[in-house]
């Protein structure tokens, strides 16, 4: 699985989401609403989820590999900082 294109939208009106991001996978599936949030430990990603009927909410996709989600999360908050940076230019 190769991470192919990577579109970030920044927010900047939220002091901890700061950017939502759509990946595209081998060319062929994209992802949309992944959520780049800055905690209390650094950034980490939610991944596009939906309420169930009990109220919770349940990940409608996700890695299932650390080191993918890490990978995952490493990419996103590099295109995160180059976006942040042409913003700023």
């Amino acid at each position: 699985m190769k991470i192919t294109d990577i579109r970030v939208r920044l927010v900047n009106d939220n002091d901890k989401l700061k950017a939502v991001a759509s990946i595209t996978i081998d060319d062929e599936l994209v992802v949309h609403d992944i959520k780049l949030i800055n905690g209390k430990d650094g950034y980490f990603l939610s991944m596009p989820n939906r309420k169930s009927g009990d109220g919770k909410f349940k990940d409608i996709v996700h890695p299932i590999k650390t080191d993918v989600r890490e990978s995952l999360k490493d990419q996103i908050v590099s295109a995160y900082e180059q976006a942040l940076a042409s913003e700023q230019e």
